[in-house]
């Protein structure tokens, strides 16, 4: 009974060795077209928002660890994505304003950032403040680009292609 529980630890360790082996791609690729926002804003974004929503990530220590290494570059590869800081400038102004519309709807239900990022990084909780901090500034960024305040986009029922 004894080796039996001994192979099969062992056999579990093995397996645990041998995903280490599969690869996960973490790179961050250049940033090309950063989004431009007062310091107050850009510091929020950057603690809060940056890790899966720009090609800025820091990757934790246990982003390299199997298998929740998959799991996390699998959020971060979605997160950016939907919403990418770092190509901003890429995006047409139709898809821009779409994107700060959703994220200021994402933050203000408090589904952003989501709740198992937060486990590990409390810090990056938006406070009530920070929230209307940013809703002012999305506020004010959409009446620069011709949108009228509380106008929303149309919902599209096939999200990717709202270009």
């Amino acid at each position: 009974m004894k080796k039996k529980i001994l192979y099969g630890l062992l056999g579990v360790l093995g397996v645990f060795v041998l995903i280490q082996l599969i690869p996960v791609d973490r790179t961050n690729p250049p940033v090309t077209a950063e989004i431009k926002a007062p310091p107050k804003i850009m510091a929020i974004l950057k603690t809060s928002c940056y890790d899966c929503h720009s090609n800025q990530t820091k990757w934790p220590f246990y982003s390299y660890i199997a298998p929740i290494s998959w799991f996390v570059a699998h959020d971060v590869h979605e997160g950016r994505e939907k919403l990418n800081f770092s190509e901003w400038g890429k995006y047409t102004k139709k898809k821009q304003r779409k994107r700060l519309q959703d994220a200021l709807e994402e933050v203000e239900a408090g589904d952003m950032p989501i709740g198992i990022y937060l486990l590990a990084h409390p810090k990056a909780e938006v406070s009530p403040q920070q929230v209307k901090l940013i809703k002012q500034w999305v506020n004010q960024s959409l009446a620069k680009m011709g949108v009228k305040k509380g106008h929303r986009h149309k919902k599209h029922k096939h999200p990717k292609h709202d270009d």
